[in-house]
């Protein structure tokens, strides 16, 4: 009988270990998707191809090319700082990400090297769901868009779904969000189509009005947060 008792421990205590080294297994690839996926996303919204890389690929890519920066409300870069440090909170009601560290907000900012380009993340609230992506500024100007992604979002698809269409993506390359008297304009998304040399604003997404405003209402909040920066570093 005793033996039995210390077979059934044995099994048991085997049997936890075995499922521990399972979910750790499991959490890192796990972490390591979400990484990749974040990686890619990035590297799309410049408009390299990330269709024929390997992982390996797009961590050497980063590695080589991009800098992950932390700034400021300000718009300083904080060296001790780096973008794992920082806590990401949603608000739940207007789909915006606010990046917190010991409680203090600070801004995380992708500089690839290569292409002179930044990238920041955006986030805001569609129709059904908050919306996530990142968008890319050339770093000649601060204001040439240099591409948008959508990575994350519950909406409908063929609706308001379609901000992750290539038509709708492609629609931001080349367009400006600063003024010609140095204002920060932004992005809108009108309803219809944008007008042929229009320089602020894009086609609207038919029949997915409210996803198409949230698109508009995120950009802009989300580039005032980063004017700073832009302040400091435009030529």
């Amino acid at each position: 009988m005793k033996n039995k008792y210390v077979f059934i421990l044995t099994l048991t205590i085997v049997c936890s270990l075995l499922l521990s080294l399972a979910a750790k297994g499991l959490e890192e690839r796990k972490n390591k998707n979400i990484e990749i996926d974040m990686k890619k996303n990035i590297l799309s919204a410049i408009g390299i191809d990330v269709n024929s890389f390997s992982i390996s690929d797009i961590d050497s890519y980063f590695s080589n090319n991009i800098d992950t920066l932390v700034i400021n409300l300000e718009g300083d870069v904080i060296g001790k700082l780096s973008i794992d440090d920082l806590v990401q909170v949603e608000n739940k009601q207007n789909g915006e990400v606010q990046y917190l560290y010991n409680n203090q907000e600070y801004l995380p900012l992708y500089n690839e090297t290569e292409k002179k380009v930044i990238i920041i993340p955006i986030s805001g609230k569609g129709l059904w769901s908050s919306l996530f992506g990142y968008f890319a500024v050339d770093t000649k100007d601060y204001s040439t868009v240099k591409g948008i992604t959508f990575y994350r979002h519950g909406e409908t698809p063929g609706l308001g779904g379609e901000i992750s269409a290539t038509w709708f993506q492609e629609n931001f390359i080349g367009k400006k969000i600063y003024s010609s008297n140095d204002s920060l304009q932004s992005i809108t998304v009108i309803k219809g189509k944008a007008p042929e040399n229009a320089q602020h604003q894009v086609d609207g997404i038919s029949g997915a009005t409210i996803t198409s405003n949230g698109v508009t209402a995120l950009l802009n909040r989300d580039l005032k947060r980063y004017e700073p920066y832009f302040v400091k570093n435009r030529k």
